[in-house]
Protein backbone atom coordinates (compact mmCIF):
# COMPACT_ATOMS: atom_id res chain seq x y z
CA UNK A 1 0.00 0.00 0.00
CA UNK A 2 2.89 2.34 0.77
CA UNK A 3 4.36 1.71 -2.69
CA UNK A 4 1.10 2.56 -4.43
CA UNK A 5 0.75 5.74 -2.36
CA UNK A 6 4.37 6.70 -3.10
CA UNK A 7 3.94 6.06 -6.84
CA UNK A 8 0.68 8.04 -6.86
CA UNK A 9 2.32 10.95 -5.00
CA UNK A 10 5.29 10.89 -7.41
CA UNK A 11 2.98 10.98 -10.44
CA UNK A 12 1.09 13.94 -9.00
CA UNK A 13 4.31 15.84 -8.30
CA UNK A 14 5.74 15.14 -11.76
CA UNK A 15 2.53 16.11 -13.54
CA UNK A 16 2.19 19.32 -11.53
CA UNK A 17 5.87 20.18 -11.78
CA UNK A 18 6.97 23.49 -13.17
CA UNK A 19 8.10 23.47 -16.72
CA UNK A 20 10.27 26.15 -18.21
CA UNK A 21 9.23 27.64 -21.48
CA UNK A 22 11.71 29.63 -23.43
CA UNK A 23 10.39 32.58 -25.32
CA UNK A 24 12.63 34.15 -27.85
CA UNK A 25 12.16 37.82 -28.45
CA UNK A 26 12.56 38.37 -32.14
CA UNK A 27 14.55 41.46 -32.95
CA UNK A 28 12.55 43.87 -34.97
CA UNK A 29 13.98 45.18 -38.19
CA UNK A 30 14.24 48.73 -36.87
CA UNK A 31 14.13 50.70 -33.65
CA UNK A 32 13.41 54.41 -33.27
CA UNK A 33 16.16 55.76 -31.02
CA UNK A 34 14.80 59.31 -30.78
CA UNK A 35 12.04 61.32 -32.39
CA UNK A 36 12.13 65.03 -31.55
CA UNK A 37 10.11 68.02 -32.68
CA UNK A 38 13.13 70.30 -32.51
CA UNK A 39 16.89 69.95 -32.87
CA UNK A 40 17.19 68.73 -36.44
CA UNK A 41 18.68 70.42 -39.49
CA UNK A 42 17.13 73.42 -41.22
CA UNK A 43 16.95 71.55 -44.54
CA UNK A 44 15.03 68.37 -45.41
CA UNK A 45 17.27 65.34 -45.92
CA UNK A 46 17.69 61.66 -45.08
CA UNK A 47 21.12 60.26 -44.24
CA UNK A 48 22.18 56.62 -43.96
CA UNK A 49 25.07 56.08 -41.55
CA UNK A 50 26.93 52.81 -41.95
CA UNK A 51 30.59 53.54 -41.23
CA UNK A 52 32.22 53.61 -37.83
CA UNK A 53 33.31 57.27 -37.98
CA UNK A 54 29.73 58.33 -38.81
CA UNK A 55 28.20 56.33 -35.98
CA UNK A 56 30.69 57.76 -33.46
CA UNK A 57 29.00 61.11 -34.11
CA UNK A 58 25.71 59.61 -32.86
CA UNK A 59 27.38 58.08 -29.81
CA UNK A 60 28.54 61.54 -28.73
CA UNK A 61 24.99 62.95 -28.83
CA UNK A 62 23.44 63.45 -25.36
CA UNK A 63 20.09 61.90 -26.32
CA UNK A 64 21.63 58.86 -28.02
CA UNK A 65 24.84 57.96 -26.20
CA UNK A 66 23.23 55.35 -23.93
CA UNK A 67 21.15 53.83 -26.74
CA UNK A 68 24.00 52.87 -29.10
CA UNK A 69 26.43 50.12 -28.13
CA UNK A 70 29.90 49.77 -29.69
CA UNK A 71 28.86 46.39 -31.15
CA UNK A 72 26.02 48.05 -33.09
CA UNK A 73 28.59 49.32 -35.59
CA UNK A 74 29.14 45.78 -36.92
CA UNK A 75 25.48 44.71 -36.95
CA UNK A 76 23.39 47.81 -37.68
CA UNK A 77 22.96 50.82 -39.92
CA UNK A 78 21.47 54.09 -38.76
CA UNK A 79 19.20 56.57 -40.52
CA UNK A 80 18.87 60.25 -39.64
CA UNK A 81 15.59 61.70 -40.95
CA UNK A 82 15.35 65.50 -40.99
CA UNK A 83 12.10 67.18 -41.95
CA UNK A 84 13.63 70.65 -42.34
CA UNK A 85 12.52 73.96 -40.91
CA UNK A 86 8.79 74.25 -40.19
CA UNK A 87 6.90 77.41 -39.18
CA UNK A 88 4.90 75.80 -36.36
CA UNK A 89 4.77 72.82 -34.03
CA UNK A 90 2.86 69.61 -34.71
CA UNK A 91 5.16 68.17 -37.38
CA UNK A 92 6.69 64.70 -37.01
CA UNK A 93 8.83 62.42 -39.13
CA UNK A 94 9.36 58.69 -38.73
CA UNK A 95 9.23 55.30 -40.39
CA UNK A 96 5.90 54.02 -41.66
CA UNK A 97 7.19 50.58 -42.65
CA UNK A 98 10.35 48.58 -43.23
CA UNK A 99 10.48 45.56 -45.52
CA UNK A 100 13.49 43.25 -45.79
CA UNK A 101 14.20 41.60 -49.12
CA UNK A 102 17.04 39.26 -50.12
CA UNK A 103 19.37 42.11 -51.08
CA UNK A 104 18.14 45.22 -49.31
CA UNK A 105 15.78 46.90 -46.88
CA UNK A 106 13.05 49.19 -48.19
CA UNK A 107 12.09 51.97 -45.78
CA UNK A 108 8.92 54.03 -46.22
CA UNK A 109 9.05 57.43 -44.52
CA UNK A 110 6.01 58.93 -42.79
CA UNK A 111 5.81 62.72 -42.49
CA UNK A 112 3.01 64.04 -40.29
CA UNK A 113 1.79 67.64 -40.57
CA UNK A 114 -0.66 69.25 -38.16
CA UNK A 115 -4.28 69.35 -39.27
CA UNK A 116 -5.37 72.66 -40.73
CA UNK A 117 -7.10 74.75 -38.11
CA UNK A 118 -5.54 72.88 -35.21
CA UNK A 119 -3.96 74.80 -32.36
CA UNK A 120 -0.18 74.44 -32.49
CA UNK A 121 2.75 76.41 -31.17
CA UNK A 122 3.79 79.25 -33.44
CA UNK A 123 7.55 78.83 -33.48
CA UNK A 124 10.16 77.56 -35.88
CA UNK A 125 10.71 73.83 -35.36
CA UNK A 126 13.08 71.35 -37.00
CA UNK A 127 11.68 67.81 -36.49
CA UNK A 128 14.03 64.86 -36.79
CA UNK A 129 14.23 61.15 -36.06
CA UNK A 130 17.15 58.73 -35.59
CA UNK A 131 16.49 55.06 -36.37
CA UNK A 132 18.63 51.93 -35.94
CA UNK A 133 18.18 49.37 -38.72
CA UNK A 134 19.14 45.96 -37.35
CA UNK A 135 20.85 44.86 -40.55
CA UNK A 136 23.86 45.78 -42.68
CA UNK A 137 21.98 45.31 -45.97
CA UNK A 138 21.63 48.16 -48.45
CA UNK A 139 18.85 50.60 -47.51
CA UNK A 140 16.42 52.09 -50.00
CA UNK A 141 14.31 55.02 -48.79
CA UNK A 142 10.89 55.73 -50.34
Amino acid sequence: MKKIGLIFLTLILVSCGASSTKTSVANSLYEVLTQQSDGGASIRFYEILSEENEIVMLQNDEKLKNKIKPTDIQTSNFIVLNMGEKTSGGYKIGIESAVETDKNIIITINEIAPESGSIVTQEITTPYCVVRINSKKEIIIK
